[in-house]
């Protein structure tokens, strides 16, 4: 039943693309495109931008895989792609989806590994919560290959279900004397894709927290005392407006935006058996064929989506990362134009041509509040994003049909041994056959 009888078809559609069955989202997104095909919706004007770092519902995110490519679609990307935590049980719906509109896709996932074998050890890498840890990105995973990630990450999620207990009954602690109390498997694992691969995380604990709070102290006012008098949190101005308009649409998100700041610290346990040791994912990428990135995150200031506080990452030790990752065997890293300033991301590109690392980016979509497009990836020095973007894509086309015809293969290294000839190659392909 529909909440809104009143309700426009084409907006039901829309809004049914995040229907619970999965058959059910593609169905919608098929109507919506004979739609466009019959001329009775307004087929969106591609601008030439892409995005390969799109959450969706199995990690953390309000848009399904099907709700994230029509989003994208509509947004005017040229492709998107999918980058969910430690799953990649969406991924096969976000093909599927692109087929259907069109759009050009590429499949990912990012996981968190453990460093602690290396130089880096005892360093805050990319990692807000902590040290000798770092989140990767396996880019351009054949799809031959997808059952397999499957497999691999399945006990890494258990694992992380277990500290997820542990972290709830954690919070819950800190909010027992206020009357509060979350329950994992009635509250959280709902939010989640669990049941079909998905991972939960801790922006799931914090949704679910969010909403408890919104039923207790209502929107506006009274919840804003609490997070200041009761929590003690700080927050920005910006953010304080949001929690005051109580007809925010995005408002459970900037709660949890606000949670997720400051809150987190305070229940966190730190991940273990649930990273795993960077060799084994190196020798896991290797094997699979897909593209090993690392994700640069670099020192945050003002935090562009509200959920970061200000914090050092890699920058003062930024050149023995690069000698790191590349001894390891990294051969990209990915970074976000909208995050960073000019100099910072100058640094890394100068850094990626040295050690002969292929530049990936893109936007990490997990709220509504955020564009789909990165309007730096106009700016001529993150032109070449869009060429990476292409060669991915034709990557991840030929590795599908032979895993020695990937990008980073002997082979392939061997035929195409410099890099920026490799990549005109391989965006040919990407562009021919998308």
């Amino acid at each position: 039943m529909y909440k809104n009888v009143e309700q426009n078809p084409i907006d039901r559609l829309i809004e049914d693309l995040n229907h619970v069955q999965r058959q059910n989202r593609l169905q919608n997104l098929e109507k919506l495109q004979a739609l466009i095909r019959q001329g009775k919706l307004e087929k969106p004007v591609p601008g030439g931008f892409v995005n390969n770092h799109i959450h969706t519902t199995y990690s953390f995110s309000p848009y399904s895989p099907t709700k994230a490519v029509w989003m994208a679609y509509n947004a005017g990307l040229t492709t998107a792609g999918i980058m969910d935590h430690d799953s990649i049980s969406g991924a096969r719906e976000f093909i599927e989806a692109g087929r259907i509109l069109g759009l050009a896709t590429t499949i990912g996932v990012e996981c968190r590994a453990d460093l602690s074998e290396t130089p880096l050890k005892g360093k805050r890498i990319n990692n807000p919560d902590q040290v000798s840890a770092a989140y990767v990105a396996l880019h351009g995973i054949p799809h031959t290959q997808i059952d397999k990630v499957a497999q691999y990450l399945a006990p890494y999620r258990k694992k992380r279900n277990r500290r997820n207990v542990a972290m709830t009954a954690r919070l819950n602690i800190m909010l027992a004397k206020y009357g509060i109390n979350l329950d994992f498997a009635n509250d959280i694992v709902p939010l989640s894709q669990a049941r079909e691969g998905g991972s939960i995380t801790e922006r799931h604990i914090l949704y679910a927290l969010s909403l408890k709070l919104i039923e207790r102290f209502g929107k506006g006012e009274k919840l804003v005392d609490f997070l200041k008098s009761k929590l003690k949190l700080n927050f920005s101005t910006k953010l304080e407006g949001y929690l005051l308009d109580a007809e925010n649409p995005y408002y459970t998100y900037d709660l949890l935006g606000v949670l997720k700041s400051d809150l987190v610290e305070q229940f966190y346990l730190p991940a273990a058996d649930e990273c795993p040791p960077i060799a084994e994912v190196v020798s896991l990428a290797n094997a699979i064929g897909c593209i090993l990135a690392y994700a640069y995150l670099g020192d945050v200031g003002e935090s562009v989506t509200g959920d970061k506080k200000a914090q050092k990452f890699e920058d003062e030790y930024l050149e023995q990362l690069f000698e790191v990752i590349t001894g390891l065997g990294f051969h990209a890293v990915t970074y976000m134009p909208s995050r960073n300033t000019l100099a910072q991301l100058l640094r890394v590109k100068a850094l990626c041509r040295r050690h002969n690392l292929l530049e990936i980016s893109g936007e990490d979509i997990n709220t509504p509040r955020q564009s789909f497009i990165c309007e730096a990836l106009a700016r001529p020095e993150f032109r070449n994003l869009v060429d990476s973007t292409w060669a991915l894509i034709g990557h991840e086309i030929a590795a599908t049909e032979d895993l020695k015809q990937a990008f980073f293969a002997p082979e392939t290294a061997a035929k195409y041994p410099d890099l920026a000839e490799r990549i005109e190659a391989y965006k040919a392909v990407g562009q021919k056959r998308s």
